[in-house]
């Protein structure tokens, strides 16, 4: 069976501007609920699909943190050449901290990172990321299992240098987060089982935003986008951008 690829959307509602991100093995599905909510209310969202995802892991694998940063700028760079002068950021686990990374390198209206890590896994757990991810992604082919398992066996000899360039990011981004100075809303799923928790704390106490708040989501995980508060989270976001000082 062949995996209908995801694909970069862009939902079109008002003068006010989105860019969603996702995060590392994720799609644009991750964000596609967040986005229809605030086109509702009258934003207009944008989510890029970065290199190697919402394709076989084979391809993954030969893709890194700069592609996918290369894909957050042209994402950003495709609103404002629509001609959307103000843009808030909202990702997701990685996108959260490419989001905090557009804080202190692009202009921006505010950033809404949501379990965020700011403490890199090892090498080996994110490495155990990969490989669901890649095993998922063949069930979801419907591949017989023998040649799941052979397949699996061949991509676990592939290197995978990644891993060590997504710690050093979130290492990167974490030694900078006290250049941020837009409003920032810090979201964090309570049963997280994916990151360390305690980054939300690190990412709320480090910003030097004037405007900062933290809130715990008590019944979420990982993806919290597609959780069980969802909606709470859709109103909070929403909330949070309609606090911000828009010129439109």
């Amino acid at each position: 069976m062949k995996v209908v690829a995801p694909k970069p959307f862009t939902f079109e509602g008002g003068k006010r501007a989105v860019l969603l991100l996702h995060g590392f093995t994720g799609t644009t599905a991750d964000v596609r609920m967040l986005g229809r909510y605030l086109q509702k209310q009258g934003y207009t969202c944008h989510a890029p699909l970065y290199k190697g995802h919402g394709v076989p892991p084979e391809e993954l694998v030969h893709t890194g943190p700069e592609d996918w940063w290369d894909d957050v700028i042209s994402g950003y760079q495709y609103l404002k050449d629509e001609g959307y002068e103000e843009i808030a950021v909202c990702g997701l686990s990685l996108g959260g901290v490419f989001s905090l990374k557009i804080g202190y390198t692009l202009p921006i209206k505010g950033i809404v990172p949501m379990c965020a890590p700011m403490r890199p896994k090892t090498e080996s757990a994110i490495y155990e990321g990969v490989l669901a991810y890649a095993k998922g992604y063949k069930k979801l082919e419907q591949k017989p299992e023998e040649q799941i398992e052979q397949e699996m066996n061949a991509f676990k000899e592939t290197p995978m240098g990644t891993l060590k360039a997504l710690q050093q990011l979130i290492e990167d981004v974490k030694e900078n987060l006290d250049y941020i100075y837009s409003p920032t809303f810090v979201v964090q799923a309570r049963h997280d089982e994916m990151i360390d928790i305690d980054s939300a704390n690190i990412i709320h106490d480090t910003v030097e935003a004037e405007e900062k708040s933290l809130k715990w989501y008590e019944n979420s995980t990982h993806v919290i986008t597609l959780g069980k508060e969802k909606e709470q989270l859709h109103e909070d976001v929403y909330q949070f951008l309609e606090k911000l000082d828009w010129s439109v």
